[in-house]
């Protein structure tokens, strides 16, 4: 089944599935509710450090994505269990960046998508 990612502005759909909030914070203006998530893996979000570094500059991507995939390492479990997660069903990575090419999200559907 499909992984997506999906902005959490966007409105809820019923084919988004499990919807995964994958942002260490929780994003501006929007209530849990309206939200509508089924779960919260900050764990899986990247690291202030390198957020902050990041910045969401479209010309650091590539080494945001590599150093991303990097801190990602350690959480192999997860990813795993999210790839599972995916073969009952469609799997919506909710995330809060303008920009969704060049966003965590990005990065974690590819890294999941992965044979």
């Amino acid at each position: 089944m499909p992984i997506r990612a999906k902005r959490i502005y966007e409105p809820v759909s019923e084919d988004d599935g499990y919807r995964l909030l994958i942002d260490r914070r929780w994003p501006r203006g929007v209530s849990r509710r309206r939200a509508a998530l089924d779960g919260w893996a900050r764990e899986l979000a990247p690291s202030e450090e390198l957020r902050r570094w990041y910045g969401h500059a479209p010309d650091r991507f590539d080494e945001f994505a590599r150093r991303y995939r990097r801190e990602l390492t350690p959480h192999r479990d997860e990813l795993a269990a999210l790839r599972e997660l995916s073969r009952g069903g469609t799997l919506t990575l909710v995330f809060a960046a303008r920009d969704s090419a060049h966003s965590n999200a990005a990065v974690l559907v590819e890294l999941l998508t992965e044979n």
